[in-house]
């Protein structure tokens, strides 16, 4: 009968995966035993904080449901969310050609719903939602600056008040989300609302994590897309409203610098896209670049 001591169990531990024949499932395993082990001697943990640990992450699993996902939420606001995107946008752009870097990812965070509806250019997706409009407009295109026609931009955010449709009790139909594809020239323009910072929910275990630590709960005011096309890297990012509160503290550490977008003020008139506005609104204009795949 073999016998473990703290100088013995992380190699036995490893060794019992020797039969296992999915190679990169016994790499995750053995680095991520290595590590848990490592981190439990660092800190010399105890019994208590080890049962503690697993009712947080059984109350945080108990707090997931088909429109709340508290694990999501405890990734991104750890920054585990944003150091996988960060990885997996250079591994895909590593060797890629282009004059122009494509755009930086971000985190996707708990409130994608997919299924939005399919939208034409210039629809409104923020119609009887909380908030100031704003136009969104700008092009598409590869990494060489030409422009991509028939790219698809999946677009949500939360309203006025920093509210996403998903936390709304009740709420079974989608706002402030739609799709579009862009035109020939690979141009896109639609409208929605000037978002605004807001908390993450802090009445579960994530928000008790928070509290401890001693952070805020905010994000700075950011409405999200996913841009893919045919042939082209898809990235999952933000476009950040440039003067919004918490630009440089975000709780789930998302901003980056080349997503800050400065948000023009227009007082009533006609816009860029010829829609005639009767009250002041807000436009924002940013061009997404796409890498191409590789063979």
């Amino acid at each position: 009968m073999s016998e473990y001591d703290e100088s013995t169990l992380t190699q036995a531990v490893i060794d019992s995966f020797s039969q296992c024949s999915d190679e990169r499932f016994k790499q995750l395993m053995g680095s991520l035993v290595k590590h848990l082990h490592a981190f439990i001697r660092d800190v010399d943990l105890t019994p208590e904080e080890w049962m503690g640990a697993i009712r947080f992450l059984t109350e945080t699993g108990q707090k997931c449901d088909d429109k709340r996902q508290e694990f999501i939420l405890l990734s991104d606001t750890i920054g585990a969310s944003m150091l996988v995107v960060a990885l997996d946008q250079a591994r895909a752009s590593r060797g890629a050609k282009g004059a122009t870097p494509a755009t930086e990812a971000t985190v996707q965070g708990p409130y994608y719903w997919e299924g939005a509806p399919d939208k034409p250019l210039g629809a409104d997706l923020a119609e009887g939602v909380p908030g100031e409009p704003a136009s969104y407009y700008g092009r598409v295109t590869d990494t060489d600056g030409n422009p991509i026609a028939g790219a698809l931009l999946d677009v949500w955010s939360g309203d006025g008040e920093g509210v996403y449709d998903m936390q709304v009790e009740g709420q079974t139909e989608m706002r402030a989300r739609g799709r579009f594809r862009t035109d020939e020239e690979g141009r896109y323009w639609f409208w929605s609302i000037r978002p605004m910072y807001y908390p993450i929910p802090m009445d579960g275990p994530v928000g008790r994590m928070i509290k401890r630590m001693g952070r805020h709960p905010n994000r700075p005011g950011h409405i999200h897309m996913i841009v893919s096309a045919a042939g082209h890297v898809p990235v999952t990012t933000h476009l950040f409203v440039a003067d919004s509160p918490y630009i440089d503290s975000d709780i789930v550490f998302g901003v980056r610098d080349s997503l800050i977008v400065p948000f023009d003020h227009h007082s009533p008139g006609t816009a860029i896209d010829g829609r005639v506005m009767s009250k002041p609104y807000w436009s924002a204009h940013y061009d997404f670049r796409l890498v191409a795949k590789r063979d």
